[in-house]
């Protein structure tokens, strides 16, 4: 088995093992549209065994920074038909992110000016994008309230809906790396002592509650869930997350999804540990200090247990890296300076190899 096996389950078919990892590139219209850039850049990639969005927000109340992309109006929704569309034009597959910024925020970068709010009202410290194109540190966020917890589980619903009438394959609930669903899970985010804190069954409640609602809404088929057990991203804290997260993941087997997404770090071999109690698909990627940027890294994670491998940023400078990977070709360079610019420069105008042997066009 390798990285350009084709991959067939009970929920994919695939012709190959390599997944485009979700990313955020900021390419949207001020309203959370995606641009018409966004349609050429996806379709560049088509060549990925499957092709897992930027995360999207699934209300206006979770829009973490400027630029983000929604799917929560139905002009989110036509404009990510013409993207899936594309794709789909290519023979690609392609799974919409929903990614709730929860306490991640700030009311001068959201287009409806709402305070963050998450399971507890701990800040998280870091800079974000503002409309007017600053940045500034997130506020401190508000608790959410029982009401506005119930409200989250639906726009996320609403949103998977969107997804499947835009055409999606699928959707993956982004339930790592800091967001909405990962700020439940960890210690020092979920302060609360009602039914959504405190014991490991209480925060895992809004993770599956979400998991429930978007498979009552499109199917278990159609969904997948992505984490990132221990990671310290963000100042995020599991003290125990081994306990934590076995337990999630037995839940998240006997619900029959689509694929986990795993990311491992330096302190928690999550493949490792959780892979034997998955029975589905599980998509490995080993995080963003460790992204497997060569063939023979992304193997040992096949070999390890992973059905198919995420690759991140390699896919940023060589759309066609799946192409690369089956020639051996060399990995270029990102340009940084504008990874999160607002056109195609930097985002749909990275040269693919040569059909011929020559190397780059």
């Amino acid at each position: 088995m390798s990285l350009l096996t084709p991959y067939r389950s009970r929920t994919l078919d695939l012709p190959n093992r390599i997944v485009m990892a979700p990313m955020t590139r900021l390419r949207s219209e001020p309203d959370g549209s995606p641009t018409a850039d966004v349609a050429d850049y996806y379709r560049q990639r088509a060549g990925a065994g499957l092709i897992i969005t930027e995360g999207m927000w699934p209300h206006s109340s979770g829009q973490s920074e400027a630029r983000v992309p929604g799917l929560a109006t139905d002009r989110h929704e036509r404009a990510w038909a013409r993207v899936v569309d594309a794709v789909h034009a290519e023979g690609g597959r392609i799974v919409a992110q929903l990614m709730h910024g929860g306490r991640k925020g700030h009311p001068a970068a959201r287009i409806d000016g709402s305070v963050p709010a998450g399971p507890s009202a701990v800040p998280d410290g870091d800079v974000l994008h503002l409309l007017d194109g600053s940045k500034a540190t997130w506020p401190r966020p508000a608790a959410m309230s029982i009401a506005e917890i119930e409200a989250a589980v639906e726009q996320y619903a609403a949103s998977a809906r969107r997804a499947v009438a835009a055409g999606f394959d699928g959707v993956e609930l982004h339930g790592a790396n800091s967001y909405l669903v990962h700020q439940f899970l960890a210690d020092n985010t979920n302060l609360r002592d009602d039914r959504y804190g405190g014991s490991v069954a209480n925060r895992m409640r809004f993770p599956l509650e979400v998991v429930d609602a978007v498979t009552d809404a499109i199917g278990a088929e159609r969904t997948a869930v992505r984490l990132s057990p221990g990671n310290p991203q963000f100042s995020m804290i599991e003290r125990d997350p081994a306990e934590l997260y076995r337990g999630l993941v037995d839940e998240l087997n006997r619900r029959g999804l689509m694929y986990l997404h795993l990311t491992d770090n330096d302190d928690y071999p999550a493949l490792a540990d959780l892979r034997p109690r998955f029975d589905g698909t599980v998509i490995a990627n080993v995080g963003e200090n460790r992204v497997p940027t060569s063939a023979p890294a992304a193997e040992r994670a096949l070999a390890d247990g992973a059905d198919l491998v995420s690759f991140g940023r390699a896919f940023i400078a060589k759309p066609d890296l799946v192409e690369r990977i089956r020639r051996a070709l060399p990995l270029s360079a990102i340009r940084e300076d504008v990874l999160y610019g607002r056109t195609a420069e930097g985002y749909s105008d990275y040269p693919c190899a040569a059909v011929s042997a020559g190397g780059d066009r």
